[in-house]
């Protein structure tokens, strides 16, 4: 629980402070003058310190100035309650560091905003310099690992970026982690007790995407039957994350467009509209300027969205960080498929360092977890893994003869999973990465092959070929 000190010498403000924080839950103490509350500090070590500033004795302007000489770590945030608002006492205020002041007589729900905001804002300079402290050994937030300088940056801005509202374009390949990105950004913020909905743009049928944005009214189509609530309705308060925003269709463009500039969206078949407090974090693994040149992106959106730009490198320039990634999937992997490999030949871990790693961490994680299932013993050799790096290359698992059993230790389902998703790969590559074609050869239709490509991490082999329907 939070802990907020009220300091002055008025009872009935400290009274009504009390009530109204302890009522937003809130752990209070009181302090009726600046000895009083610095005598409390080192054992109630609060967030937040609600200060007087005129008061007898020791004033509010004082007990600030010693509170920042001689407070120790953390600080708290300081807020400033003054019933003057004289302009040189707020600037000397802010000059010793004060988060901000409210002046009396308050609105008390001004008072519980202004609250709300500096105890977040001390919470993430306190996180921040825990993340710095972890640097040292080895950075890791949440599922994004790394120690390389350029990931160093990325944590820096997500650090940054997380408590404020600003839109987010997370650039970057396929499989370098866009996603949690988008993650941790949106569990570090205000709004991580509120959903966060992540939208697949390329994944969605084009005349299925605006009724699963904004939603519909009933009768607005034939087979809208219902009243269907839309992602940015249900995402209300907290945060969608729409991955792939350069598929976006440009009809769709222009009505994201109006959401970003006046946080308002309307139903299909509906004419009311209806305020919505989402934060948008877009992700794209193409480049948009170059899709704007093709009138193929809205330059205008492109900027709407590129408020603070976001680039995960691609895992070939961050090699230094594969020792730390293979540790994270060997554990995730032992634990997950009770397997007791423990770790890799060097042979094996040179592999891994001297590939290129088109498909970035993602392909490095599904390279991890076979080679744990194929590995007979406790250590990953060099055979467990070169099937997997050169599927097409002679002597893959399934014509080699001292190959271990690639079913090894799988279940039925796991098996069926494995050789579908193999076959919807080689299919992939045999046509150039043309889904329509691929659906056809494979007997579905093109929305189950997206599915499946989505759900298999395919979406690598679409890219490498020409991609057209």
């Amino acid at each position: 629980m939070q802990r907020i000190l009220i300091v002055d010498d008025e009872a009935n403000v400290r009274k009504a402070l009390t009530t109204m924080l302890r009522k937003a839950g809130y752990d209070t103490r009181e302090a009726a003058n600046g000895e009083e509350a610095l005598t409390m500090l080192a054992d109630y070590k609060p967030q937040a310190v609600l200060l007087d500033l005129r008061m007898p004795g020791l004033d509010g302007m004082e007990t600030l100035r010693r509170l920042r000489e001689h407070g120790g770590e953390p600080l708290p945030s300081v807020i400033m309650m003054t019933a003057y608002g004289m302009a040189s006492d707020v600037m000397e205020a802010m000059k010793l560091g004060a988060f901000d002041y409210v002046q009396k007589p308050f609105d008390l729900m001004e008072v519980k905003q202004v609250v709300a905001k500096a105890v977040a804002m001390q919470q993430t300079a306190r996180e921040r310099d825990e993340w710095q402290e972890v640097s040292q050994q080895g950075y890791r937030l949440g599922e994004l690992v790394g120690l390389s300088p350029k990931m160093q940056e990325v944590y820096k801005l997500v650090g940054k970026v997380s408590m404020s509202k600003s839109t987010v374009l997370i650039e970057g390949e396929s499989g370098t982690g866009k996603e949690l990105i988008a993650k941790a950004i949106h569990s570090n913020s205000p709004r991580a007790d509120h959903p966060l909905i992540t939208v697949n743009c390329g994944a969605i049928p084009e005349n299925l995407l605006e009724s699963e944005l904004f939603g519909y009214e009933r009768g607005a189509f034939t087979g809208a039957i219902t009243r269907k609530i839309g992602l940015f309705e249900l995402a209300d308060g907290g945060t969608i994350f729409l991955d792939e925003i350069g598929e976006m269709p440009l009809q769709l463009q222009v009505k994201l467009l109006r959401v970003l500039q006046e946080r308002v969206i309307t139903r299909l078949g509906g004419g009311e509209p209806i305020p919505v407090d989402v934060r948008v974090i877009a992700a794209t693994n193409r480049s948009l300027p170059e899709l704007i040149k093709r009138n193929q992106f809205r330059e205008d959106l492109y900027y709407r969205l590129n408020v603070v730009p976001i680039r995960v490198p691609p895992l070939r320039e961050r090699k230094e960080d594969i020792p730390l990634l293979i540790r994270h999937f060997l554990a995730k992997y032992q634990q997950e498929l009770g397997k007791t490999v423990t770790h890799l030949s060097k042979q094996a871990v040179d592999l891994l360092l001297n590939h290129d790693w088109p498909g970035n961490v993602r392909q490095l994680e599904h390279v991890i977890e076979r080679a744990v299932v194929l590995a007979g013993g406790a250590v990953i050799l060099p055979e467990h893994i070169m099937p997997a790096l050169y599927p097409d290359e002679p002597g893959d698992t399934a014509g080699s003869v001292d190959a271990a059993d690639p079913y090894e230790g799988k279940t039925l389902r796991e098996i069926l999973q494995q050789v579908e998703r193999d076959v919807i790969a080689r299919t992939l590559r045999k046509t150039n990465g043309n889904k329509l074609r691929t659906a056809k050869i494979l007997g579905m239709s093109r929305r189950a092959l997206l599915y499946k490509i989505e759900a298999y991490n395919l979406q690598q082999n679409v890219q490498e070929g020409n991609n057209t329907d």
